[in-house]
């Protein structure tokens, strides 16, 4: 069995790609740094050409979409050469494409009752957003108890400094952010900064 996309790395990188000659240096730096989950986000006009770059330049990222709201970016998406998917939020129409995509998904939550509507339809591994704005680790908690079965990776609001206070929680595999991609060093193509964030990052799983 394959393993689980929550069990990859503790932090997924949410990378929002403006340039797509920036998509494969920025890769191997996230993945030299030991973060080889990364999560493109489907903000911008060149996101499927980078998430196609990093599929094809950089084999040991484990390259995804995130964003995905339709059924047409869940088709372009895995077309492009994702390899998971993440949306912010989810409908019975957007989880029936992301089903069907054949790679592994993580429909967003904010609410227990999606948490419950998805654990009814089969759907065990959810993202959960905006994390802090939703409730944070104190929410999360309250979920463990009743609702076990869900896990999460929280996105939102998370940096190096509250990232180890939602890993240590039985219920979250992993989180996403953007810390370890400051927008002065991606302006600047400092990837060695980049490499050493993410390094920093991939380490943050030992301190909990």
């Amino acid at each position: 069995m394959a393993p689980s996309l929550l069990d990859l790395a503790p932090v997924v990188p949410v990378v929002v790609i403006e340039d797509a000659s920036d998509a494969v240096p920025l890769a191997r730096a996230l993945v030299a740094g030991g973060l080889s989950a990364i999560e493109v986000t489907l903000r911008t006009p060149v996101a499927l050409d980078a998430i196609r770059a990093i599929a094809g330049e950089v084999p040991e990222a484990v390259v995804g979409a995130g964003t995905v709201i339709t059924p047409e970016q869940v088709k372009d998406s895995v077309a492009a050469g994702a390899r998971f998917l993440v949306s912010p939020g989810w409908t019975d129409v957007l989880l029936e494409a992301m089903r069907g995509s054949g790679v592994p998904f993580l429909p967003g939550v904010s609410t227990t009752s999606e948490v419950v509507a998805l654990l009814e339809r089969g759907v065990r591994e959810m993202k959960f957003f905006p994390a802090e704005a939703a409730g944070g680790t104190a929410y999360l908690k309250s979920l463990s108890g009743p609702l076990p079965q869900a896990r999460f990776c929280p996105t939102g609001g998370i940096g190096a400094e509250n990232a180890p206070d939602y890993l240590s929680l039985p219920n979250v595999g992993c989180v996403g952010g953007t810390w370890m991609l400051p927008a002065d060093a991606i302006a600047a193509r400092d990837w060695a900064r980049v490499e050493k964030l993410a390094r920093e990052s991939s380490g943050l799983r030992t301190q909990v």
